[in-house]
């Protein structure tokens, strides 16, 4: 194991410049070892979520699912006195359909979808410069495979650990994806 960091580092390094955070990944335990990146620049830890139920998703703003924000603000705004927050992750990994800075996003989030949810700086979910927390989505959290498209969803229990996994096509206000949110914030597992 030892390694296979050292490899991923130097990787990182020839790639990229710099190093691939390996190591937080292959540590982590759940998404609370992970720090991010609010869409105004601050540095959050996703510890800070812990006891909350997580939806994550990457998100887009010119993707044929960018409609589905609506359906997650009400999936939110509906749960969220629960415990329940979704966290969007702003992605221009497919056809670039999120083409706009953090600020822009923020803008469009707001203006027209009247977002209240947590949003973050916009990152890659795939391929060599894929962020830790969507490595450790994709290849260590019991649900991998790379992300297929715009709109991916997590869902997070209570102590951090992802339990479900939906596709970009499932809407947020499908009964199935609703029902896992209920079961988790009362504490049950998928």
């Amino acid at each position: 194991m030892k390694l296979l960091t050292i490899c991923l580092l130097i990787l990182g390094i020839i790639i990229l410049g710099r190093p691939l955070q390996a190591d937080q990944v292959t540590r982590a335990n759940s998404i609370y070892d992970f720090k991010v990146k609010t869409i105004d620049g601050a540095d959050k830890s996703l510890a800070d979520y812990q006891g909350q139920v997580l939806l994550i998703v990457n998100t887009a703003s010119r993707c044929g699912f960018t409609p589905q924000y609506a359906g997650l603000e009400q999936l939110y705004e509906r749960y969220k006195a629960r415990g329940f927050v979704i966290l969007g992750f702003p992605a221009n990994d497919f056809m670039g359909q999120e083409p706009g800075d953090n600020s822009t996003i923020k803008k469009f989030c707001e203006l027209k979808y009247k977002i209240s949810f947590p949003l973050f700086s916009k990152i890659s979910v795939r391929g060599s410069r894929i962020a830790p927390l969507y490595q450790y989505l994709t290849t260590a959290s019991g649900f991998n495979g790379n992300i297929t498209w715009n709109f991916n969803k997590f869902l997070v229990d209570r102590q951090g650990h992802v339990i479900a996994r939906f596709g970009s096509k499932l809407k947020p206000l499908d009964p199935s994806l609703e029902e896992s949110v209920l079961k988790a914030l009362a504490g049950g597992r998928e």
